[in-house]
């Protein structure tokens, strides 16, 4: 029997069709201070993932379409934070595209962010929160990790509070 290379994808780095198509959509007025326009019109949007039930939402936009974007953007930052995967076929070809020369390239705004910090975070809790370690699986340096976990407050406290639970110092 062949060696078949395990393709790796977390839910976090699916395109947006099949991520919506796997999600619920509910649209509603958002809350709080806005001045004229706000509440006249359904301009708030939730996504919640089905298989996992982790959400993102948003409402701060007037535009219904632009408020979608934004929500489905917290909802793979979510997954990303929430969902933990087998890391076998690690690291992925969008992870070897975004590393050059050791070097993690990709922006906490970019598309690709939430897809990489959930790969990131899968490495790093399969090999005990051993930043080192999970570095070497993705072929960069274990600050490079540490940026790319900095870029979400959030992720930086996962990954300190499992650092913590497992007797190893926190991040910084």
């Amino acid at each position: 029997m062949e060696n078949q290379r395990i393709s790796y994808e977390h839910p976090a780095g699916l395109n947006e069709e099949t991520l919506l198509k796997a999600c619920k959509i509910e649209r509603g007025r958002g809350g709080g201070p806005g001045g004229q326009h706000r509440n006249k019109v359904e301009t708030a949007v939730c996504v919640t993932h089905a298989a996992s039930g982790v959400s993102g939402s948003a409402s701060e936009r007037r535009s219904q379409g632009e408020n979608k974007k934004v929500a489905i953007m917290r909802l793979r930052i979510n997954l990303a934070l929430v969902v933990r995967g087998n890391a076998a076929g690690c690291p992925s070809d969008l992870w070897k595209s975004r590393v050059k020369k050791g070097k993690v390239m990709c922006n906490v705004k970019h598309w690709d962010y939430p897809a990489m910090l959930g790969e990131c975070l899968d490495v790093v809790a399969d090999n005990g929160f051993d930043i080192g370690a999970a570095g070497q699986i993705l072929g960069c340096s274990g600050s490079q990790l540490v940026k790319l976990i900095k870029g979400e407050r959030k992720a930086m406290v996962v990954v300190n509070e499992a650092r913590e639970a497992a007797g190893l110092g926190k991040l910084k």
